[in-house]
Formats: structure tokens, C-alpha cells, sequence
């Protein structure tokens, strides 16, 4: 036999024995597509709902061929930066007023605006704390020097609790022992560390941490009703998955976990 006639015969026997590897592999795996081609959406979310939604991205992207990635800030800094045309695909705000905000200029897709879920305000202090408060208006006693909670004007926590102190009658008093912080969890660290001896902070915050304990509920007359409610940004390009994303997070799933985490549904 030629030398031609043994190659063309050995690469018969090759193609053959590969033939017979793909087709005896029984049930074949799934093309899996590399994770540069996954959809990526940008999520702009409020600092609050961090552990919930961490836990939410598990669960969402073992099931869609998605990959979220969170910008998690107080909803003002959040604000501030698509207003300034950072990349974001879905917002989800703490609070109306920057939800409207960015409504007003034609940032968000009001079709896709939805209420998600509400919460609580609580005033916390350390667990071994010793001081002895019972209200909001506590906050007023000689004993409580320095007390933390988000900046009013960009964190929807810090404009909550100003709206509790000045129903109260006793924001005039304590603002100078304020200790305004740029988002809700550093307050809560400024609380568990004992930098401040209380903190103004929501009660899925609060519960979170074993360090620190609830003395008082904010009643829901001295404020405005807490709401996080989410939108599909105008300049995403993958609207269909933002707001598929953002429908999943008022499903039974998504309930499960905000539930779980203290949220609270919106009648």
C-alpha cells in the first residue's frame, strides 16, 4: 500500500473513532455559553436592600442566562449618578422623591414603575447598651451625646427619620448631636462599634446585625409611608431583562426572600 493510501486509511479510522466518541456519550451535556455571553444588567439598587438582594442574585441567575451587577448606594447618590449618565439598566429607589426626580427628566420608563415592598423605621442603640431609651424622643436626654442617620437630603432612611424628629417636635434639639452618614449601613456600623450610642436606621437593616438592639418603632403618622419601588432606566439596552428582573422581585420567589429579610408587602 502507498504512503497516500495509509494516511487517507488512518484518517478514515480517526473521523470513525471520533464519530462513535460523540455519539456513545449517551445524553449529551447543554452548550453552556461562555459568560461573556450572558446578558448583563446594571442594577442600581438602594443600600438597604443589600442582603436581600444578594441572595435574590443567587436564585435569579442559576434560572436565566442573566448576570446582575449591583451599584448599591443611598438612592440620592444613586440618583445623582444616572443623572450623570452612568451605565444602569434598573434603578430601585428607597423612596419616591428620587424615583420622581428622575421621572421628571425622562430618565426612567414610567410603563415599568412598580411598588416593591415597604419597611419600618427603628431606633437602635449597641447591644450592651445601658442607656435607658424608649422613643425617638429619648434622643432629647442629656445622656445621648452623638446619634447616626443618613443625610436627609440623599438618604431616604435619613429623610424618614427627620420627618419623625420634626413631627415629634424635637428635631430643633437633637440635630446638633446628629451624626450624618452617606448611607444606612454606615450607621448601623457607626452604632455596633459605639462611635454614636444610637442610630436611626430601617428594621431589615437593624436585623441583620446580632450587635445591635430595637428600643423604639417610629409610629407611621410621623412619617411619609416607606416605599421601595423600582424602574427600567431610558437608556438601557436590555430593557426586556430589567424589567424581567424587576417583575421577579414581587413574585412568590422574590417575596420569599424580602420577606425574609423583614420586608414588608405593600396592600
Amino acid at each position: 500500500m502507498s504512503m497516500n493510501g495509509l494516511y487517507a486509511k488512518m484518517c478514515l479510522v480517526v473521523s470513525a473513532m471520533t464519530f462513535l466518541f460523540i455519539t456513545g456519550c449517551g445524553k449529551m451535556q447543554p452548550v453552556v455559553a461562555p459568560q461573556s455571553q450572558l446578558v448583563e444588567i446594571n442594577v442600581s439598587a438602594a443600600m438597604g436592600l443589600k442582603d436581600a438582594l444578594l441572595e435574590i442574585q443567587q436564585k435569579y441567575e442559576a434560572d436565566h442566562p442573566i448576570k446582575i451587577v449591583y451599584n448599591l448606594a443611598s438612592s440620592g447618590a444613586l440618583q445623582t449618578q444616572i443623572e450623570q449618565g452612568a451605565s444602569t439598566d434598573l434603578f430601585i429607589s428607597a423612596a419616591n422623591k428620587q424615583m420622581d426626580a428622575l421621572q421628571k427628566k425622562n430618565l426612567i420608563i414610567p410603563a415599568t414603575r412598580k411598588n416593591l415592598v415597604g419597611n419600618q423605621l427603628v431606633l437602635i442603640v449597641p447591644k450592651a447598651s445601658k442607656l435607658e431609651l424608649q422613643s425617638f424622643q429619648d434622643l432629647t436626654n442629656s445622656n445621648v451625646t452623638r446619634f447616626g442617620m443618613g443625610m436627609p437630603d440623599t438618604v431616604p432612611a435619613g429623610e424618614y427619620a427627620k420627618q419623625v424628629l420634626e413631627k415629634l417636635q424635637v428635631w430643633e434639639t437633637v440635630q446638633e448631636k446628629a451624626v450624618m452618614t452617606k448611607d444606612i449601613h454606615t450607621v448601623l456600623t457607626y452604632v455596633e462599634t459605639g462611635n454614636v450610642e444610637a442610630g436611626i436606621v430601617f428594621s431589615t437593616v437593624a436585623a441583620a446585625s446580632d450587635k445591635v438592639k430595637v428600643v423604639a418603632i417610629a409610629p407611621e403618622n410621623t412619617h411619609e409611608p416607606i416605599t421601595f419601588l423600582g424602574a427600567v432606566i431610558c437608556g438601557t439596552k436590555h430593557p426586556k431583562e430589567a424589567e424581567g428582573f424587576l417583575q421577579y422581585l414581587t413574585s412568590s420567589d422574590g417575596m420569599a426572600v424580602l420577606n425574609k429579610y423583614g420586608f414588608q408587602a405593600i396592600q
